[in-house]
């Protein structure tokens, strides 16, 4: 049931510095971004009232809120065929559904174009019945499917952690009571969701106003695509510091409407007990229709990227060769990748437990702040870190460590969302009860709040991984002497459209990230069996 209220206790001080320090590392791109607009004086209110900038602030927002909307549809359907019905292998649709988050944008994107554009592959097959081109893929509706294509696991990994987090015996009592199936989903089981479903929303709604590569290649006027031209083609950083600072108001405005959304109530039990498997809903005659649904939805999100990657390799007369080279690459993508997962877990889980535990003015702005670097463009919080580490940086500057700083500035919300909705669903009284048996209340945290936020921590961990393999102008920017990893590689090579060259470490790039969500899921069954 849904428990109202929350703990208003005064947090401990470490806990409050921890996460206050996080929120201040999080905000360093808004302050480089105050400054570059200070500098501007009088020529900032033109730029900010122009009409260009209003039909990009146009762009983006109907673009977020469209593929938010189609994503949470996704996401929610296969989160909850997936985890709570007899779906004929459920196991394998668990994996295969969240692969496509393995994969750049900018390579599904291309990949698209490759195989739905006007010219594309599919109207080269049916050019012998005179179909000579098809329709335009580029624009709004194009970067609406791709992006969404893309990045509907965000929601489904997050309801699938609140769905195995849920206690049967609500919905059991609800039956007892009278429900129908369909009136538990709506009327029991969509409230508890609320903030899973609000958290994977948020990171969709981030995610499509920071990316760059899709909505380049479709030729979609976003933030992104515009404020990367001011700095690299036009050279004005004035104009792209007043674009991406309206891109910060913005994104308060999403996160306060995920607040609005997400609610103040608490979905821990309020009595104690021990949690049991979910009953599987059968799915009668549905069963095989609904697989039809997922092997299309598989073939698209996953077949025709896979395909014309391969399709690259096989053009390359060198490909072994550049798998060979691709060796070096792929140990510095896994390294910078698990070292960014790490911090961005130790980073998370002090703003989560300031943020639930201890709910408070102090404590939303200090949450909210954390999530700000996901909707910032790489090249923005990269040039921000460059304008602080040639001033205060000393050793730091273009270091590792600073490229694992960039990461968690834009990536930390992927383990903060995950993070909360578990927390949510943890009673406090476990905790109190721990006090009372003689724990210290850190040795409350360690024995029993830090086990229990285990899948939220190890899905968190396994976007940020995934995230950061794919991270491409933080990388180019901030990365070490010499320090190529697999994304710039695939980046350089389709930039000077050596496709062929691009396919090597793109195949590999998909190797190991998805190996990486099967030991996760692999993990997350083997918990709940």
């Amino acid at each position: 049931m849904l428990a109202r209220g929350g703990l208003r206790r005064k947090a401990p001080r470490l806990l409050s510095v921890s996460a206050m320090l996080v929120a201040g590392l999080c905000l360093l791109p808004v302050i480089y971004l105050l400054v570059r607009c200070w500098e501007m004086g009088s020529d900032f209110w033109p730029v900010l009232f122009r009409s260009r900038t209003a039909i990009i602030l146009w762009n983006s927002v109907s673009l977020a809120a469209a593929v938010t909307v189609s994503s949470a549809l996704l996401g929610v359907a296969i989160a909850w065929l997936t985890v709570r019905t007899d779906l004929p292998g459920r196991s394998f649709w668990s994996v295969v559904t969240c692969l496509p988050l393995v994969l750049p944008s900018y390579v599904g994107a291309f990949a698209f174009i490759a195989a739905f554009g006007p010219h594309g592959m599919l109207q080269q097959l049916l050019a012998p019945w005179g179909v000579t081109r098809l329709p335009s893929i580029y624009g709004f509706g194009g970067a609406w499917w791709v992006l969404t294509i893309f990045s509907y696991p965000y929601i489904l990994l997050s309801v699938r952690a609140g769905l195995r987090g849920l206690d049967p015996s609500v919905e059991e009592a609800a039956r007892c009571l009278g429900r129908s199936g369909p009136q538990v989903f709506r009327e029991i089981i969509l409230p508890h969701l609320r903030p899973s479903i609000a958290a994977g929303a948020l990171l969709v709604a981030l995610y499509t106003l920071s990316d760059f590569g899709a909505v380049s290649l479709l030729r979609y006027d976003a933030f992104t695509r515009a404020i990367f031209i001011q700095y690299t083609g036009a050279l004005d950083r004035g104009a792209a510091a007043v674009l991406a600072l309206l891109l910060v108001g913005l994104t308060l405005m999403i996160l306060y409407g995920e607040y609005k959304m997400r609610g103040r109530a608490r979905y821990y039990r309020p009595s104690a007990g021990t949690m049991r498997r979910q009953p599987l809903v059968s799915l009668g005659a549905w069963r095989w229709p609904l697989v039809g649904v997922l092997s299309v939805l598989t073939f698209i999100s996953l077949g025709i990227p896979i395909s014309v990657i391969v399709y690259w390799l096989v053009q390359d007369p060198d490909r072994w060769l550049h798998l060979w080279q691709s060796v070096d690459m792929t140990l510095n993508s896994v390294t910078a990748s698990g070292f960014a997962a790490a911090a961005a877990l130790l980073a998370g889980i002090p703003v989560v437990l300031f943020a639930v535990r201890y709910p408070s003015r102090c404590a939303r702005w200090v949450e909210r702040s954390a999530y700000i670097g996901h909707a910032l463009p790489g090249i923005v919080v990269a040039l921000s870190l460059v304008f602080f580490g040639i001033r205060w940086g000393g050793i730091f500057y273009q270091s590792f460590p600073m490229l694992i700083m960039a990461y968690v500035v834009l990536f930390l919300p992927l383990s903060i969302g995950n993070l909360r909705a578990v927390l949510l669903n943890v009673s406090p009284r476990l905790e109190e009860a721990a006090r009372t048996l003689g724990q210290t209340p850190r040795g409350a945290l360690w024995t029993v709040t830090l086990p229990l936020l285990k899948p939220g921590a190890m899905t968190g961990m396994s976007l940020v991984f995934l995230t950061s393999m794919k991270e491409l102008p933080a990388t180019l920017i901030l990365g070490p002497t010499d320090f190529q990893t697999l994304a710039t590689r695939i980046w350089s090579a389709t930039e000077e459209a050596l496709f062929a060259r691009a396919a090597s470490p793109a195949l590999i790039l998909l190797l190991v990230s998805g190996l990486s969500v099967w030991l996760i899921l692999h993990h997350e069954n083997s918990g709940h069996t």
